[in-house]
């Protein structure tokens, strides 16, 4: 039997005068016993929760509220998902076990045993006897199964109680008229009812007794807090072992039947594409594997019986490649072009009185551990595809129409992916594994090469931030911010979220990408007129989001013209976040970092502490850092590699709202630091004539073991006055980035331009380029000389 949600029947609302946060009363909640020959819930559910209350201190000039503090992304993909709840169902099997089709995409984030964990908290039972898996695409869920934004959690968590809860309920039910006991005097024992006489009956007998034949509503309660028993304990990811000993099955492990390796020969520009055919393509057809050549709309693909024979086949083919979208351009150019779009800013500058600062914030590559990849099969007029996807609606679409097929004879099945940092919200892979199985008229098993995936794949646009602040002598009168950037684009399933809320937003009618800025970039602080504003220009880029949107460019750019502010008023970085913080919530988080920082230790030469505040997500985190920048740190010895200053030390602090895992939360949270590190330093793409120079993680320069804090101290805020889980994916990286350019700027008195800071060093020794043709890089064949 399976179990959905309708509605709320009964509500107790008051404000806390001393928080600031809306308090919820006990509540009823109505969902639905689906007609179904076992146990089938589902659930709906209304409005809830309010962010913290403003608060000014005295000499602070208050600030309007702007449109994040009230409502931001997760509110608005919420509310975007609550028509198609009662289509989501919790299921009791006839064998007793619990089943969720999880309407995400896992790709490490842990959800499938959070979600496991919520269903369990409410049947009385154990996680391990919850089997929640990623559902197949669903069109008629329509926004509902897309996965991004750090949203999952907190669109998915009152629902799924719900449908569990009415669950239990039904089984409790069908127990007490078996037995012929009060539904009071039950309980869960296992994947079992008992009596108080210690009768029992299991889970799977009862499932057939509480079917019902016609859909039928049902009130529940859900568990206080003080009652949980499972949520708030940490707990393991459910795969982890299966992911360490290579029993976890990812898109490329599977083999359909006659699926076979495929690869794409690609330009050496951004964006390039074949004019004409190969020159020599009989030749590469009779090559050894080689069982299929066709050209595709971005170039040419090859099928053979190994990947390793597909990747010969792509290198040895003869193609003219037509100039790409960025052709004979670098980053200068691109920078360029952005601050001649920027919006002007409103305040007029003051002598004496204003600070003004424009960084440059470098390309940045998404790449996951798990290369772009897709399978396609068709038979008989009939598809199915197998893939990593975080919008698979979009993904069936896309399928279908390159197929020439209608979506409904399109059977998508999600697969856990190996990583996602915003590549999978795209379904480019789709699309070509798509293109591939028509042109070949065979199953393909598609996959991206690595050098591929950072020259042609999706990056974080390069942007312009530009922040002028009118300082009085004792606050801050104005606070501008402008952000200038090439297009970030925005995937099919997500656009159509944005678009069905976009006239409820506060903004109204807005664009998609200001739909976007507007309802997720702020300023958390008392700075009397304070005003933000983007544009964004297509530049022919393969964009999207890279563990965060717009967050941390914006923060970084806004947390550094605070540390110049406090500079200008004499004051202490982190008291004059205190002073000029809008919110009571944020206000602790600083002050617990700092505390457990020893922040204003006296420290060497070289090295200093940086502090980053962030908020979002239904989050408030602060993040301090240590740095070393002295002359031996910088310069030490490591074989290609780019050192520089070395993050030495990380407190971040975290209030998450309702905790859901810990061990889950802190894992993202770590994750995240690593990211942030890795966007202030080093990671950062270089244009170079139409084409980027880093083809491959190896000369990528993410935040590597030399570069990776010795001490990291994850604080999470476990009494939370926030009712609600807050996203874990991307809540770390903004602060982390901010607080390290502000540690590095003050250790090492260099005003930072552009992040990367280290972007425009020079590379390495022993740095290698790797050419464009062939197309695919060959492996190294000497690890082994450099292992220790």
């Amino acid at each position: 039997m399976p179990a959905h949600s309708a509605g709320t029947t009964t509500r107790s609302e008051s404000r806390d005068s001393g928080t600031g946060f809306m308090t919820v009363g006990r509540r009823k909640f109505l969902g639905y016993l689906v007609a179904a020959p076992t146990l089938v819930v589902v659930a709906d559910i209304g409005r809830q929760a309010a962010w913290g209350g403003a608060q000014a201190s005295a000499a602070a000039l208050p600030s309007p509220p702007q449109t994040p503090e009230v409502y931001e992304f997760v509110d608005a993909y919420r509310d975007a998902c609550r028509p198609t709840n009662p289509l989501l169902a919790v299921e009791v099997k006839e064998d007793g076990r619990v089943a969720f089709a999880l309407p995400r995409s896992d790709n490490g984030q842990g959800i499938i045993t959070s979600f496991a964990m919520v269903i369990a908290e409410e049947m009385g039972i154990d996680p391990s006897d919850v089997d929640v898996t990623l559902a197949d695409a669903r069109p008629e869920l329509m926004f509902n199964q897309l996965t991004g934004g750090s949203s999952s959690t907190y669109s998915l968590y009152t629902p799924v109680r719900v449908a569990a809860a009415i669950a239990k309920g039904a089984l409790l039910d069908a127990a007490a008229a078996q037995l012929g006991q009060e539904k009071r005097l039950l309980e869960t024992a296992g994947l079992t009812i008992v009596d108080t006489a210690g009768r029992a009956i299991p889970f799977g007998e009862l499932s057939r007794l509480a079917a019902v034949p016609v859909t039928t509503a049902a009130e529940v309660v859900l568990k206080d807090r003080e009652e949980f028993t499972v949520l708030g304990k940490s707990r393991g990811k459910s795969d982890a072992l299966a992911m360490v000993t290579g029993a976890k099955k990812f898109a490329m492990d599977l083999m359909p039947e006659d699926a076979l390796p495929t690869v794409i020969c690609r330009a050496p520009d951004l964006n390039g594409f074949p004019d004409g055919g190969p020159s020599n393509l009989d030749e590469v057809r009779n090559m050894p594997g080689i069982t299929d050549v066709a050209p595709i709309g971005n170039g040419i693909a090859v099928r053979a019986r190994t990947f390793g024979q597909a990747i010969d086949g792509v290198n040895a083919l003869q193609v003219n490649w037509n100039p790409g979208t960025v052709a004979g351009q670098s980053d200068e150019d691109i920078v360029e072009g952005l601050r001649r779009a920027e919006l002007p800013l409103v305040t007029p500058p003051i002598p004496g009185k204003t600070l003004e600062q424009e960084l440059v914030h470098f390309s940045r590559n998404g790449s996951a551990l798990e290369t772009n990849c897709a399978i396609v099969s068709v038979k008989d007029g009939k598809a199915e595809v197998w893939a990593p996807a975080k919008s698979p609606i979009s993904g069936q679409k896309i399928a279908a129409e390159k197929l020439g097929l209608a979506q409904n004879d399109v059977t998508f099945h999600v697969i856990p992916g190996g990583g996602s940092f915003g590549r999978r919200l795209f379904n480019d892979n789709i699309q070509e594994a798509a293109e591939a199985a028509k042109a070949i008229g065979k199953p393909v098993k598609l996959m991206w090469d690595r050098a591929n995936d950072c020259r042609q794949g999706r990056v974080k646009p390069l942007c312009v931030t530009r922040v002028r602040a009118v300082v009085t002598d004792d606050a801050v009168a104005s606070f501008e911010l402008r952000y200038s950037g090439v297009n970030m684009e925005v995937d099919e399933g997500l656009t159509d979220v944005l678009t069905s809320q976009l006239i409820k937003a506060p903004g109204g009618n807005l664009g998609v990408s200001e739909t976007f800025w507007e309802i997720s970039v702020h300023t958390p602080y008392n700075f009397g007129v304070n005003t933000r504003a983007m544009v964004e220009t297509n530049y022919g880029f393969n964009t999207g989001s890279t563990r965060n949107v717009y967050g941390p460019d914006t923060c970084t750019a806004r947390e550094l013209m605070i540390d110049r502010i406090a500079e200008r008023l004499s004051k202490d970085p982190v008291d004059f976040r205190t002073e000029f913080v809008k919110t009571d919530r944020l206000r602790k988080v600083i002050e617990r970092a700092a505390n457990e920082a020893d922040w204003g230790k006296s420290m060497p030469e070289g090295t200093a502490q940086g502090i980053g505040v962030h908020q979002e997500y239904k989050c408030a985190t602060a993040c301090v850092v240590e740095i070393d920048a002295r002359p031996e740190t910088v310069n030490r010895n490591i074989r290609s590699a780019r050192t520089g200053p070395r993050v030495t030390k990380v407190t971040f602090v975290v209030d998450p709202g309702l905790l859901l895992n810990p061990l889950g939360f802190e894992a993202q949270v770590q994750g995240g630091i690593n990211d942030g590190i890795a966007n202030a330093m080093t990671a950062g793409l270089h244009l170079v004539d139409g084409s980027f120079v880093e083809a491959s993680w190896d000369n990528y320069f993410y935040t590597r073991q030399w570069n990776t804090p010795p001490e990291v101290n994850v604080i999470l805020i476990e009494d939370s006055e926030y009712p609600e889980p807050g996203g874990a994916g991307e809540v770390s990286v903004a602060a982390t980035m901010s607080a390290v350019v502000n540690a590095f700027r003050r250790a090492t008195g260099i005003e930072p331009e552009y992040t990367p800071v280290l972007h425009k060093e020079p590379f390495p020794e022993g740095f290698t380029q790797y050419p464009t043709s062939p197309p695919i890089p060959a492996s190294p064949t000497n690890g082994l000389e450099f292992t220790f």
